[in-house]
């Protein structure tokens, strides 16, 4: 059974010791957590222009990473944490899976928005066992194309975790808020996975906002626990296994 995690989070920019400190202050909220999941970004802070790109990417093996491993190694959950990835002179948006300070993984997001094109696109769909439950990982837009859902499910994958970032105009945000479920739920049947996703809420600057949802959807496409909006916390889901289902939903101001 592994006990998830989905974290709904400040948006933060260019400010990686706050994003570190709001990581730290999950774990200590979820002792008995086995995996955290975070938005996409969100070490850094989703933008994708080519300055910020530059600005805060990190290769995956450099010596400032591994201060921010060493920084992450006492955390007993494991973390799927949204970034932004150098590696040589391209740019990925990933994912990466850390246990104890060391990189057990990554996932470059494979479907890019039209936004997006300061990134490279990912080619692969690794998958993660953790606790006898295996996992793999869709970003946000991943979602909107069913061969990505389907390619983790074939490699016998039981939930799929969806870091995603909706920060978007105000009459934007509110039209696609229910959306996302929707969509992702077809996910969920598709494939019989679990989906759980995590997101920003909060406001950037002059009419942007960020709804969520950070949710837990069911194999049956049915969402079954979600953070509220406007509001920053956790939700809890217990999967795989004889896993029960969600446990609780938590959140703080």
């Amino acid at each position: 059974m592994l006990r998830a995690g989905a974290c709904q989070t400040p948006e933060l920019l260019s400010d990686v010791p706050a994003a570190l400190a709001v990581v730290e202050s999950f774990a200590d909220q979820a002792p008995g957590v086995d995996l955290l999941l975070f938005p996409e970004c969100f070490l850094q802070g989703y933008l994708t222009t080519g300055d910020h790109l530059a600005r805060t990417a990190y290769e995956l093996g450099s010596p400032e990473f591994g201060e921010i491993l060493a920084r992450l190694a006492p955390l007993r959950q494991t973390l799927v944490l949204g970034l932004i990835e150098r590696d040589g002179s391209r740019f990925f948006n990933s994912a990466v899976v850390i246990t104890r300070g060391e990189v057990t993984g990554v996932y470059r997001k494979t479907h890019l928005t039209p936004g997006e094109q300061t990134f490279t696109a990912g080619a692969a769909y690794p998958v993660f066992d953790l606790n006898g439950v295996r996992f793999g990982i869709n970003i946000c837009y991943d979602t909107r194309f069913p061969a990505a859902a389907k390619a983790v499910a074939a490699q016998g994958a039981q939930v799929l975790f969806v870091p995603s970032q909706n920060m978007m105009g105000r009459a934007k945000a509110e039209l696609w808020q229910p959306r996302h479920n929707a969509i992702r739920g077809e996910r969920a049947r598709e494939t019989g996975m679990w989906l759980i996703s995590a997101d920003v809420t909060g406001e950037r600057g002059a009419g942007r906002i960020g709804l969520g949802p950070t949710s837990v959807i069911r194999p049956d496409g049915v969402v079954v626990a979600q953070v509220p909006l406007h509001t920053v916390g956790m939700v809890k889901a217990e999967v795989g296994g004889r896993a029960r289902g969600p446990c609780r939903t938590e959140s703080r101001a």
